[in-house]
């Protein structure tokens, strides 16, 4: 059993939703981060999506992209990436990289998938891989262990869907909306529909991402979902800190609040 299939066993034992927290590497410090990271843990994050910085970020929003921007202005690596995993994971959370495609194939495909394992990672969420281009990434984080996690859409079709659900392991992303990443005054309606879809097709855990920042939008969406992924909302608390102690302090308290609503008595929750 990987630590993402143990992780969601217990979560569904306890009649709950998993909360997963979100920040990029080397934002808004390498060791910054991590201290974030391991606080949200110590607070109730379930899971940890850990973002590797890219210069063209199609699909995160002002929030996330002006973090990956600090990140890469202050040098992170990949290398510092998968230090961060490691980190983490060492706290007792599973911890997944999340990727765009072209900084995983420029450092090898079959080198990040060991390097994932040998740092204790979870997984690797590559947003802008579709499974049928996927190929050599599935042989080699198959044979190193780690959870390859592919993207769902309110657009997708439902051969879209059983062709993701059919190569991820750990759990399907679901975005909540078309649009890019960031804090939204609601959950996007469509958010329950699509989970909906994507549970005639697999038995895997379903986790929303997308727009979630407040207490009440995370037990709203863990009354229909196995999973609530929260990152612009980590990411501005830091952003509008004074200081980086300030900035983790205040990720960890939004931690704590998120987790606080995934606990919440799940009465919609459906099986």
């Amino acid at each position: 059993m990987s630590g993402l299939e143990g992780l969601f066993a217990r979560t569904r034992a306890e009649g709950r939703a998993a909360l997963v927290g979100y920040l990029p590497a080397g934002f808004p410090t390498v060791l910054g981060c991590i201290e974030a990271l391991i606080g949200m843990v110590a607070a109730g994050v379930d899971v940890v999506e850990v973002g590797l910085p890219y210069s063209d970020p199609l699909m995160d929003g002002p929030t996330i992209q002006r973090a990956a921007e600090i990140a890469l202005k202050g040098g992170t690596t990949t290398d510092d990436v998968l230090e961060t995993v490691r980190a983490v994971a060492a706290s007792g959370a599973p911890t997944l990289v999340m990727s765009y495609w072209n900084p995983v194939e420029r450092y090898g495909v079959g080198r990040f998938a060991d390097a994932m394992a040998a740092a204790g990672g979870a997984g690797v969420i590559t947003p802008d891989l579709t499974p049928d281009e996927a190929g050599p990434w599935l042989d080699a984080v198959g044979a190193a262990g780690v959870d390859p996690v592919f993207l769902v859409a309110p657009s997708s079709t439902p051969e879209r869907i059983a062709r993701v659900a059919d190569v991820t392991r750990g759990f399907v992303y679901a975005a909540s909306t078309m649009g890019v990443t960031g804090v939204r005054s609601q959950v996007a309606s469509s958010a329950q529909d699509l989970v909906g879809r994507v549970r005639r097709a697999t038995d895997l855990p379903v986790c929303v991402g997308l727009g979630v920042s407040t207490r009440e939008q995370a037990a709203e969406v863990a009354g229909y979902a196995d999973g609530v992924i929260v990152g612009s909302a980590f990411v501005r608390r830091l952003l509008d800190a004074p200081s980086v102690v300030d900035g983790v302090r205040a990720s960890v308290a939004l931690a704590a609040e998120l987790a606080a609503g995934v606990r919440e008595p799940a009465v919609a929750r459906e099986p």
